[in-house]
């Protein structure tokens, strides 16, 4: 197996781990509510013009999947619909006060997770974090201009 094979495999077992580990606490913490439900709470609570293209963008999920999902999320009080003031066509999503509870509480689970694998990040170098970013960053455009491909590619003529 070549380096670039075990980097793959790595990133992919280490996502796995750490999705892993979170999702207990995080299904312990939001019964409820679904991993997506709850992620889409803290977009909204993070941007004061969420809407249905701006989540599906976010989440590499379709707009109607957003709309199943805020629907939902309206349902179980926790997002409202709003229109602009300056484009009443537009609709957006707030977070209601049970929202901003949600929300507020995801974040302190992060700062949990973040406290818990603290051990490992204190022991990495300045230089380090430098590689590290440069690669994610170098492989996230990759994976963009990919993703840009496939779009382009599958719409309709």
């Amino acid at each position: 197996m070549n380096k670039e094979e075990q980097v793959v495999i790595r990133f992919r077992d280490l996502f796995n781990k750490w999705g892993w580990l979170n999702k207990l606490k995080m299904e312990s913490r939001f019964k409820g509510y679904t991993s997506s439900e709850v992620h889409c709470v803290e977009l909204i609570g993070k941007n004061a013009n969420a809407n249905e293209t701006r989540l599906a963008e976010s989440f590499y999920m379709t707009r109607g999947a957003i709309s199943k999902m805020t629907k939902k999320l309206i349902k179980k009080g926790l997002i409202e619909s709003c229109r602009k003031p300056d484009n009443r066509k537009e609709i957006c999503f707030r977070l209601t006060g049970r929202g901003e509870e949600i929300n507020k509480a995801h974040e302190e689970l992060h700062k949990a997770f973040r406290e818990r694998d603290k051990a490992v990040f204190e022991q990495v170098s300045e230089e380090q974090f430098d590689a590290m970013l440069d690669f994610v960053e170098r492989y996230s455009r990759h994976l963009d201009a990919e993703i840009k491909k496939l779009a382009l590619n599958s719409k309709p003529e």
